[in-house]
This record gives C-alpha cells, sequence and structure tokens, in this order.
C-alpha cells in the first residue's frame, strides 16, 4: 500500500515515514497537491499552531485537492496531533479574529484551548496518558485495550459537533478528544508514531483498514 504522507511546510515527517516502513507498508512524502492522486490513504501530521498550518495548506493549493480527494475519489485520511486539529470547521490557536480560522471542514467541530474548556492541569498537555474509546466498535482501535498509553502534546481540543464522531477520549483533569472519525477520514490528538507498540497497532489498524 502506498501511504502518502503530505508535506505542507511542517516538520516532524521522519518519524511518521519510519513507522510507515516499520509496519511494511510504502511511504511516500507527498510534497505536491496533485500527487496525493497516486497514493492509497493520506496522513496528514501537524505541527505548530492551527492557523500556521490552515496557512501553508491553503498557500500550497492543498486545501482544495484534499477535498477533491476525500469526497471525490473517498481517498481515506488520517489526522495526526495538529493534523487532527485542522479536519474541524475551524481553530482558535494564533487567530487574529475572535470568529477563529476555518479548518478543512472533514469532522464538523471546532478547536479551542484547553483553559476555555475548565482544564485546570498544566499545560501544555505533554506525555504519557491513558485513553477510553467510549464509541466502540471502532476498528483503529482493534487490538488497543481502554486505557493505553498514546503520548500526546498539545494545548488546545477538538470540539465535535456530533458526540458520535469522538471515538476516544483521555482524562486530563477533564475529558478530552483523544481521537475522532467521520466516514473515511479519522484523526488522533495524540502521536502514534511515538507511542511505542500501542500506537504502531493504530496505525497497522488504519492501514489495514483500507485493504478490506
Amino acid at each position: 500500500m502506498k501511504v502518502g504522507v503530505i508535506d505542507y511546510g511542517v516538520g516532524n515527517l521522519g518519524s511518521v515515514l519510519r513507522a510507515v516502513e516499520e509496519l511494511r507498508e510504502t511511504p511516500v512524502l507527498v510534497n505536491r497537491a496533485i500527487d496525493m492522486h497516486a497514493t492509497d490513504c493520506l496522513v496528514l501530521p501537524g505541527v505548530g499552531n492551527f492557523t500556521d498550518c490552515m496557512n501553508m495548506l491553503e498557500a500550497g493549493g492543498w486545501v482544495a485537492a484534499l477535498h477533491d480527494e476525500i469526497q471525490g475519489y473517498n481517498r481515506p485520511l488520517l489526522g495526526i496531533c495538529v493534523g487532527m486539529q485542522l479536519l474541524a470547521d475551524r481553530g482558535f490557536e494564533g487567530a487574529e479574529s475572535p470568529e477563529g480560522v476555518s479548518g478543512l471542514g472533514f469532522v464538523p467541530g471546532e478547536v479551542v484551548h484547553l483553559k476555555t474548556l475548565g482544564c485546570q492541569n498544566r499545560i501544555p498537555h505533554v506525555g504519557w496518558n491513558g485513553i477510553c474509546c467510549p464509541n466502540r466498535p471502532e476498528f483503529l482501535f482493534n487490538g488497543i485495550p481502554d486505557q493505553t498509553d498514546f503520548y500526546f502534546v498539545h494545548s488546545y481540543a477538538f470540539i465535535p459537533n456530533d458526540e458520535s464522531d469522538r471515538i476516544a477520549t483521555v482524562d486530563y483533569g477533564i475529558q478530552v478528544t483523544a481521537a475522532v472519525g467521520r466516514g473515511r477520514v479519522w484523526g488522533t490528538q495524540f502521536h502514534p508514531e511515538k507511542s511505542s507498540r500501542a500506537g504502531f497497532q493504530l496505525l497497522r489498524n488504519f492501514f489495514e483498514g483500507q485493504q478490506c
């Protein structure tokens, strides 16, 4: 399977590419929007803040191309960390307007600061935490028990409009979205490529789920 890892100007792509290789799939570093069409599924990483990432996606012509691939060709997509947040309708990190910044809109919802949700724990949320999957069955978490630890680094959280799109949560003083899914689009707030065996199992589930 050709796994397209989208390179739109953010860093931290090496660990994702290595994870794909270790799982014996074929990683394809996609640095032109047109090249997404030659892949079987897509991974959208994200590092930094929501506004900067969306600006880079817009500047590179990725937004329209992603909508073509996801909605026109039903291409599977997995967003990681800020990449998951970009799936929302809008986000507020780095936004100059109180209205926020438009996201990709694949999973209806918005991305807000953890403090806005009443989180009293140290921010950013950095480290290993156990997740809970309230909406099982969900193939992404096959073979992964509840409360399995994954690695998180974030200050903002995804609030889906539809609770059924929230497929996993993490307790960080409050319940925080750990993963979302709608149609053939999924996202994880944690970094599966940095989450040891459990993270690799989740990536394997994603890849194998597209081969059915």
